[in-house]
């Protein structure tokens, strides 16, 4: 029904003299403080945007159930909203959530920004709901322009349900109502959902308890209105003055700020411009930052529209107050978005330096000089003082967050120093020689792998050992310390040689010859060690039987030529235990026996016990793009492998860290062997490499290796 056909839900008291007072028919404070347990939706995002400018601190993520997901502010390491759906409901036979009802799909609106529409059409035929979302480039506000379009003839209602999670956390927002608009606020932020035409009914409550979804599923229309909701887990709940049938069209406006004010403010301010003159502005920005970069290379012909998002995606993951920090991915999958194991959660939403050095060489390939250089001023900010060190991880304002030690995470700033030619002395003094000396210091063993969860002398560490201290050598020539450019040289030299002898098995129960082995614990590939895989894998597992397709970080960094015998060998092995020929093509799993994945019922992961084997990794598909980075430097042709990549991608083209390959639940419902499952998506490490592949292509060789390294020991000098 349209807004003048609403009845009004309120008792007339009558005073003295004649005077009528409203009362609330129903109490002034909601029911059942706090409200259920905060928890982030799934990870698997089909859409991802913000601003170009960085006077809009506000990202907005998009779920595969057709819902607008987590949105961050005021920095990519606080997500700051849950969700925002809409109920739909005649008032006497039914009420149902969007996301239970209709069918989805999500357009990219404009292939070249990140503009997104979701259209989710109800299943029974009754109607429509089309939303497209853009953030204001001037302002902390996210816009949706909504359509609201009923089939039979009837008028419905439409109920926007708004979940707020300020501050990364969902449990101490207040919520109320003034003016016809919906106000949040913690101890730090706040938010503002306003609406044009205005809401004709407003009311906060609390999760499961007194929230307008679980009012409106007892009679199918919204009978509480609640002013305020105090400290807990809040949502909020509007009705929007269409009615699908006379009134089609409606714009909602989330603002930001510190306080309330600020929030109106912003929510005001871009609501009064106007969806329209945002949402140009908005792809105006994104059109200009592509156009002031190289042309997308020949290899994306068929795919040009995901190397544009993805070139888009790496630029859109960087804090717009703390430049330089990128983030894994703008998603909490599995146990992460639960608090089982962070709480606030953190994770996907930190800074890596092993992920950031991937989306600055990204950056890179693709032409954007500038955004790899503030990558590695950022590493510096983080770099730990006084050792030289670089944390785990990080929040986007440096602070660090775990506690672990990668050496890779040390080497690799060095070789992104080496390729964007930072040879000043300031640079060298202060950063590259301090991380060089720690290498020297704490390698070649190092605490933790590539994958975070074991120690030892692992290939692909030893890789970005090697060529991180062959750069540092340079650099250190540069600045006249020959001295420390033979130090890092010679280690550099003694630990290459030993490689093999390090991680190369002979007696391996995998194939009757040698291969590189995931890591050995102690040095010694020949020996049956044994070691507890983690996730829930097997509790001694003998190293010789743990296989990874990381030891092609040895070629793709020019510390190994592609042409040894070892490597060939060894990618047998790997592809007999971890290659997955999908509909899509070729993917691999990290290593043998992970278990970082859903369980084989597609149930989130979680910490498990040991020798359970509860859940299991699967496919990622940027091990596919480094497989492509090899084919070129043997010789052949690398497209199919780009072309599993975009493959990977879901309906708004964002690529995910796993795909379901060829086991349970593959096959079900749901499961389809080569969509992405509910990890972390977009993942910008695979978007990452998907670029860096598309102009490894166009170079005929892999455009990040070092040609200082790839010339000291491969003898392919460029």
């Amino acid at each position: 029904m349209s807004s003048r056909g609403w009845r009004s839900r309120r008792r007339w008291a009558p005073l003295a003299g004649g005077v009528l007072l409203a009362s609330c028919a129903t109490p002034r404070v909601p029911a059942g403080r706090p409200g259920a347990a905060a928890v982030w939706t799934p990870a698997n995002k089909v859409g991802f945007g913000t601003a170009r400018a960085e006077t809009s601190r506000v990202w907005h993520t998009l779920g595969a159930r057709g819902e607008l997901t987590e949105v961050y502010f005021p920095t990519l390491g606080t997500p700051s909203v849950r969700e925002l759906y809409f109920v739909v409901s005649d008032g006497r036979t039914f009420a149902e959530r969007e996301q239970d009802a209709t069918e989805h799909d999500v357009e990219l609106v404009d292939p070249r920004s990140l503009t997104y529409r979701q259209v989710n059409t109800d299943r029974s035929g009754r109607y429509r709901i089309t939303k497209t979302y853009v953030t204001e480039p001037e302002r902390d506000a996210l816009l949706l322009d909504v359509r609201f379009e009923s089939f039979t003839g009837t008028p419905y209602a439409l109920y926007a349900v708004y979940d707020p999670s300020l501050s990364n956390d969902g449990m101490d927002d207040t919520g109320r109502s003034e003016g016809g608009e919906l106000l949040a606020s913690d101890a730090k932020n706040a938010s503002a959902l306003v609406g044009q035409p205005g809401f004709t009914r407003t009311t906060s409550g609390y999760l499961g308890a007194s929230d307008g979804w679980t009012d409106l599923q007892k009679d199918f229309t919204l009978d509480g209105e609640f002013a305020e909701a105090p400290s807990g887990n809040v949502v909020q709940t509007a009705r929007v003055a269409v009615d699908g049938r006379e009134t089609q069209q409606a714009t909602l406006v989330l603002g930001f700020g510190a306080t309330e004010a600020e929030a109106r403010r912003a929510a005001r301010d871009s609501l009064e411009r106007g969806f329209e003159d945002v949402a140009r502005r908005y792809a105006e920005g994104w059109h200009a930052y592509l156009d002031a970069l190289p042309a997308a290379p020949p290899s994306t012909q068929v795919w040009r529209a995901t190397y544009d998002v993805s070139v888009m995606v790496l630029a859109a993951s960087e804090d717009k107050t703390y430049r330089g920090a990128f983030i894994a991915s703008p998603s909490m999958p599995w146990a992460w978005g639960t608090g089982e194991i962070d709480k606030p959660s953190a994770a996907y939403h930190l800074v890596w330096s092993r992920d950031l050095y991937q989306i600055a060489t990204g950056l890179l390939a693709a032409g954007d000089r500038a955004g790899a250089g503030r990558a590695l001023d950022h590493l510096f900010q983080v770099q730990q003082k006084p050792d030289g060190s670089f944390p785990q991880n990080a929040d986007v304002d440096g602070t660090p967050r775990w506690g672990s030690l990668q050496l890779d995470e040390v080497a690799l700033p060095l070789v992104l120093a080496w390729q964007l030619g930072r040879d000043d002395a300031r640079t060298y003094t202060e950063h590259v020689r301090k991380a060089a000396d720690f290498l020297l210091a704490h390698g070649p063993s190092t605490p933790q792998e590539r994958w975070e969860n074991q120690s030892g002398y692992s290939p692909a560490t030893l890789a970005a050992e090697v060529a991180g201290l062959v750069c540092a050598a340079d650099l250190a020539r540069r600045n006249g310390d020959t001295a420390s450019a033979e130090r890092y040289e010679s280690t550099a030299d003694a630990w290459q040689r030993q490689v093999e002898g390090w991680t190369v098995t002979h007696t391996g129960p995998l194939a009757p010859h040698p291969y590189y082995l995931r890591l050995t614990k102690d040095g010694a590939p020949d020996h049956a060690t044994t070691y507890s895989i983690g996730d829930g894998g097997p509790s001694a597992v003998d190293q010789r039987q743990v296989v990874d397709p990381s030891f092609l970080e040895l070629v793709r960094l020019g510390v190994k030529p592609a042409e040894d015998p070892l490597i060939a060998q060894t990618l047998a092995v790997v592809d007999a235990q971890l290659k997955v020929d999908g509909p899509q093509g070729a993917v691999w799993r990290r290593f043998s026996a992970d278990g970082y994945g859903e369980t084989r019922e597609g149930a989130p992961w979680g910490l498990s016990k040991p020798d359970t084997g509860r859940t299991i990794g699967r496919g990622w598909p940027l091990l596919a793009g480094e497989r492509g980075e090899y084919a070129l430097l043997v010789g052949q042709p690398a497209g199919d492998y780009l072309a599993t990549m975009a493959r990977s991608g879901n309906e708004g083209l964002m690529l995910p860290e796993q795909v379901w390959d060829l086991r349970p639940p593959t096959g079900q419902p749901g499961y389809l062997a080569g969509e992405a499952t509910f990890s972390a998506t977009p993942l910008t490490w695979t978007h990452a490499q998907f670029v860096r592949l598309a102009w490894s292509i166009q170079e005929g060789r892999p455009v990040e290796q070092p040609s200082v390294v790839a010339c000291r020991y491969t003898s392919v000098c460029r």
